[in-house]
């Protein structure tokens, strides 16, 4: 079950603009950087904000992603190698959260952040570019097996955003169903038909989470997730 909270705060706002990235011809707008004055949320995302890869970066769903800060100094005590990667901003957040992680969102969960009122969509599904971006080959495994992963936001209702604000949880509608039981069900007891049903039946989903549910239901099958954490053989050669 989600924690009690019902407020966390916006330590960070940051956008950037996609440039090239790690060998060939990749693309990528994860170098988000800090603003102070207010952004307007639009559906689409912050005015400002790039992504690079389309087809799997931005849209509706995934307009806004973000972060909690706690999860850096334990990046940092797993990888101290890597420790100089893991600050703020290092996973291409929009949002760096304080005050809340994946065990206190639920999917639905609509949260006011400044003047936008925000939905939690979707936790992140780590892809290959984080193996780049902290120069550990494995970091995109990483990243789905501990559930740090952070999560994205629909935008529900325009409006300005800034560093400092604070969001105030105005509706769940879907309390058993934390980011954290998402993750385990995608990664971890995988098969589980009950919680799968249950899964596929909320209102709100994302097709791509549905149809994955629906799938594993029908054909008793789990994905193969290589080519998103491994990524195309140049970027680990």
């Amino acid at each position: 079950m989600p924690s009690q909270i019902r407020q966390f705060a916006i330590a960070e706002v940051r956008i950037g603009r996609a440039k090239p990235f790690g060998p060939g011809t990749a693309r990528s707008a994860i170098d988000k950087h800090p603003v102070t004055v207010p952004l307007l949320a639009t559906a689409l995302g912050l005015v400002g904000d790039e992504q690079a890869d389309l087809r799997h970066h931005g849209g509706a769903d995934k307009a806004i992603h973000a972060y909690s800060a706690a999860h850096y100094p334990q990046w940092v005590r797993d990888l101290p190698d890597a420790a100089d990667q893991f600050r703020t901003g290092g996973f291409g957040e929009n949002l760096v959260v304080d005050g809340a992680t994946e065990a206190d969102l639920c999917l639905g969960d609509r949260w006011r952040v400044g003047q936008a009122l925000l939905e939690v969509s979707q936790g992140r599904q780590p892809c290959w570019k984080l193996n780049i971006r902290f120069a550990v080959p494995d970091m995109a495994r990483r990243v789905q097996a501990t559930g740090r992963s952070g999560w994205y936001f629909r935008v529900i209702e325009p409006g300005q955003i800034k560093a400092h604000d604070h969001a105030s949880l105005e509706e769940r509608p879907a309390p058993d169903w934390p980011l954290t039981r998402v993750n385990d069900l995608f990664y971890k007891d995988k098969l589980n038909r009950p919680a799968l049903a249950a899964f596929a039946a909320l209102s709100g989903l994302p097709d791509g989470w549905r149809n994955l549910a629906e799938r594993r239901l029908q054909n008793g099958e789990v994905e193969d997730w290589g080519s998103r954490l491994n990524g195309p053989k140049e970027a680990i050669s």
